[in-house]
């Protein structure tokens, strides 16, 4: 295993050249590029003395549909940890570039509220290679402490296509999400939504951004980022959620921007299942449960 403690937060936009360097012909060939094929390294990178600015949450709030508090939205030190996610996939030993991977599953466990203004630790590494019916997958885990103590972690299960284009299930085929539920809720996404949340995420994979940077990687146009998606789920759920609790999903369907999507939730003992389907098709886009 590889570890390396970073001094600052890496800059997005060079990670993304990084990344993207791998679609042009022959540049996986040089070392300090991913791209060259092979397994997954075992590497983890840690960054210290890390915490959120109050302005930069305000406007995630305002995107994902937070009501504005003292601590961090649940979702929130994702967005925190995803320029070491980044460079994680921008090493040059990662065997392809992160520019069109899909967002498969996310667990999320948050062990306590955390603190706007709290300094924060934060740790990802990657997991090996997993076969897939589209291709293979590997797992980012994430920890944030404060101090020595373990306040956060997050598993996202990505997938690097291959042999397949199509735009329908990437999880297990299960009922469509919803089957039993009552919808709640119906939002009417917009075009930019992508665009939006890229600006509070710096998440800025260009599937999610235009339908001319999503077609060249498969898909007929942008596609919402699934953690904007579950982000909005726990706004809709906010005054039922503990302090503690793990919230997990699977995003089946990747959601064409613009949509319209409906939402519902069920409340079963300590758990609360939720999901997010199409409003006219009623094809299943998210599985999700909060126990």
């Amino acid at each position: 295993m590889r570890t390396r403690t970073l001094d600052s937060s890496p800059s997005i936009l060079p990670l993304y050249a990084r990344a993207a360097a791998p679609l042009i012909p022959g540049a996986s060939l040089l070392p300090f590029l991913p791209g060259g094929g092979g397994e997954i390294p075992e590497l983890e990178l840690t960054l210290n003395g890390v915490r959120a600015d109050r302005d930069a949450v305000a406007a995630y709030d305002r995107v994902c549909g937070f009501a504005l508090r003292d601590h961090l939205p649940p979702t929130y030190p994702h967005v925190l940890a995803f320029p070491l996610q980044m460079a994680v996939m921008a090493d040059g030993s990662f065997p392809f570039g992160a520019v069109g991977l899909v967002h498969l599953e996310n667990r999320i466990v948050q062990r306590r509220p955390i603190g706007t203004g709290e300094e924060l630790a934060l740790k990802v590494r990657p997991t090996p290679l997993q076969p897939h019916p589209k291709g293979r997958t590997f797992t980012l885990l994430t920890e944030a402490r404060a101090g020595d103590e373990l306040v956060w972690e997050s598993a996202s299960t990505i997938l690097r296509r291959g042999g397949s284009n199509e735009t329908g299930s990437y999880g297990e085929r299960t009922p469509d999400a919803g089957a039993d539920f009552t919808p709640s809720a119906e939002w009417d996404l917009g075009g930019d939504l992508g665009r939006r949340y890229a600006a509070v995420s710096g998440d800025r994979n260009p599937i999610h951004m235009h339908s001319l940077t999503a077609r060249p990687l498969g898909f007929p146009a942008a596609i919402a980022h699934g953690m904007w998606t579950k982000a909005r789920c726990l706004a809709a759920l906010e005054s039922r959620l503990p302090e503690s609790f793990a919230a997990e999903v699977v995003f089946r369907r990747p959601i064409l921007l613009p949509g319209k999507v409906e939402f519902g939730s069920l409340a079963e003992g300590d758990r609360i299942e939720f999901f997010v389907r199409d409003a006219k098709e009623k094809t299943p886009h998210l599985e999700g449960r909060v126990k």
